[in-house]
């Protein structure tokens, strides 16, 4: 299967990457210009077709747009809800008019008979917003909290009109949180292990930290990737997915499981600078959708996804 990724340099982007190449896929990856330089010692992914796209210029998405593919996993966009935040602007640019402009390339090409590629959109849990204290469903109403959240909403609104108008065959993936090596810090639990090992160098008493209360569902990044290339082979055209492993856990207690792992006992303070403007007190996801339809379940352990974090982010 010919695969085009776009956001490929990014988190997620080279778990998927390194596995779409592992499994035989002829693979072409998309990133923006003056993204973050890749590692040199990464065979696989220096080894790839890369294309340009810069989603605020139509030109740019034209042109990647015009490259055969029979599948295109999007996963460019502002990821982060605390840039998001520092520029809504530009969040809405990426995460929904960069959407409505790639679907819209993609759509007319397929309307006039040049390409018919599966369309693999990748949202965020984060659309729930506030809800009842129990796993959510794809049913559940989108209620945005954030700028980034809001964009998201909207980029599924337009994948969904693209494939009613078009019948350019989108799915939706929803992912709840993920993490893994190769996180930035700019996520909660890789900002964790990082002041966790600051302490622990230093002999800290008190690692500063947001509101610990929240309840998330996290995943590996390997088994949220596995996801999607299920939902590639198996997922339904104009259908929503969770992937989510259906189980919460305050994000107190994952500090204290990484701070178990790392060796260091110290006592979490909470910063109202490191808070969130609004959260969500609990945000679990019921992935019976993509289970019944593709088989999918998760293979790592939370305790295998703290370990493998704690262990990269000790060296």
């Amino acid at each position: 299967m010919k695969v085009l990724v776009t956001g490929a340099d990014g988190f997620v982007g080279r778990h998927l990457l390194r596995r779409l190449v592992g499994e035989g896929h002829e693979v072409t990856a998309a990133r923006r210009p003056g993204g973050a330089d890749l590692p040199i010692a990464d065979t696989t992914l220096l080894s790839l077709r890369w294309l340009s796209l810069e989603l605020a210029d139509p030109a740019s998405v034209a042109a990647v747009a015009g490259h055969a593919a029979d599948a295109v996993v999007h996963l460019a966009a502002v990821s982060s809800n605390a840039d998001a935040l520092r520029d809504p602007d530009e969040a809405w640019t990426v995460n929904a008019l960069g959407v409505v402009r790639l679907l819209g390339a993609l759509g007319a090409r397929r309307v006039a008979g040049l390409a018919d590629p599966l369309v693999l959109l990748i949202s965020s849990a984060e659309v729930y917003g506030l809800g009842e204290s129990r796993p959510r469903r794809e049913h559940d109403p989108p209620a945005p909290l954030t700028p980034y959240a809001a964009s998201k909403a909207a980029a599924e609104i337009a994948g969904l009109e693209a494939w009613r108008r078009t019948g350019l065959r989108v799915i939706i993936a929803r992912p709840f949180q993920h993490t893994g090596p190769g996180q930035t810090t700019r996520f909660v639990l890789p900002a964790f292990a990082e002041r966790l090992r600051g302490a622990r160098a230093s002999g800290a008493p008190t690692v500063p930290t947001g509101n610990l209360t929240p309840v998330r569902d996290f995943l590996d990044v390997r088994d949220v990737v596995a996801a999607y290339l299920l939902l590639l082979q198996s997922g339904t055209p104009g259908a929503t997915y969770n992937v989510a492993r259906g189980e919460g856990a305050t994000l107190g207690s994952l500090f204290a499981r990484l701070a178990e792992l790392l060796g260091v006992q110290v006592e979490p303070v909470p910063d109202p600078v490191l808070a969130r403007r609004a959260d969500i007190p609990h945000l679990v996801g019921d992935a019976g959708r993509l289970r019944h339809e593709t088989g999918w379940a998760p293979v790592h352990t939370l305790d295998d996804m703290l370990r493998d974090l704690a262990d990269a982010e000790a060296h």
